[in-house]
């Protein structure tokens, strides 16, 4: 499906809204940093503050990008919004109230993946984009949907505990919509958010069936 905004209208909605939240990208750098070193070095209130921290992310995206600057271009972008919001909701739920998440890195296969999709988040994928032509301010800087989705499938890959399954589905979604609006317009960088998507779902799917047999 043909998106209905052209890549010019596009890449200017980042641009307003990179000069709008300036300096926020560098608050939402200092609280992934928060949130990795927690991942490391975790202490009995650092799964509730990872928690936060990414429901903030997303009710960020949700109202900021999606409804007050993406909705501009695109009508769909306040039904996108509302999925945003209802994440960081359900990330609240689970992980502030109900204490579902348990953050903690492990030298395995989901721990080193997930390190990998954060760290692609944050370094790799700026750095790809900007040699591809995508450059600040008309870029998808992090704490915009498609690098901050990858980030939050690598955390939700270091939680030791079974993954629930709604907080799954608006991410990987998203990694299928945001893939293929982004790639129509040569954004190849958002590859990475289809193979985030896709893999992390699998592995957290298959971790839960073992968590399960092993209970």
């Amino acid at each position: 499906m043909k998106p209905p905004f052209t890549l010019e209208q596009f890449l200017e909605v980042f641009a307003h809204y990179n000069r709008a939240v300036f300096p926020m990208q560098v608050v939402f750098y200092l609280l992934s940093a928060i949130i990795i070193y927690f991942v490391i070095k975790p202490n009995p209130k650092s799964d509730k503050i990872i928690s936060s921290v990414l429901a903030f992310f997303w009710l960020w995206m949700g109202v900021v990008y999606h409804i007050i600057h993406f909705s501009k271009i695109n009508p769909l972008a306040y039904v996108f919004g509302a999925l945003f919001i209802i994440q960081g909701i359900l990330l609240i739920g689970f992980g502030v109230l109900q204490d579902k998440f348990s953050f903690k890195f492990h030298a395995n296969k989901y721990g080193i993946t997930g390190m990998i999709f954060i760290l692609f988040a944050l370094i790799v994928y700026p750095i790809l984009g900007y040699f591809l032509g995508h450059v600040y301010p008309s870029s998808p800087t992090f704490g915009l949907p498609c690098p901050t989705t990858i980030f939050t499938f690598g955390l939700l890959l270091l939680n030791e505990k079974k993954c629930p399954l709604a907080v799954l589905i608006i991410p990987f979604l998203w990694s299928i919509i945001g893939f293929m609006a982004a790639f129509q317009f040569g954004i190849v960088e958002d590859t990475g958010l289809l193979v985030a998507g896709l893999s992390a779902a699998s592995l957290l799917i298959y971790r839960n069936s073992m968590l399960t047999q092993h209970s």
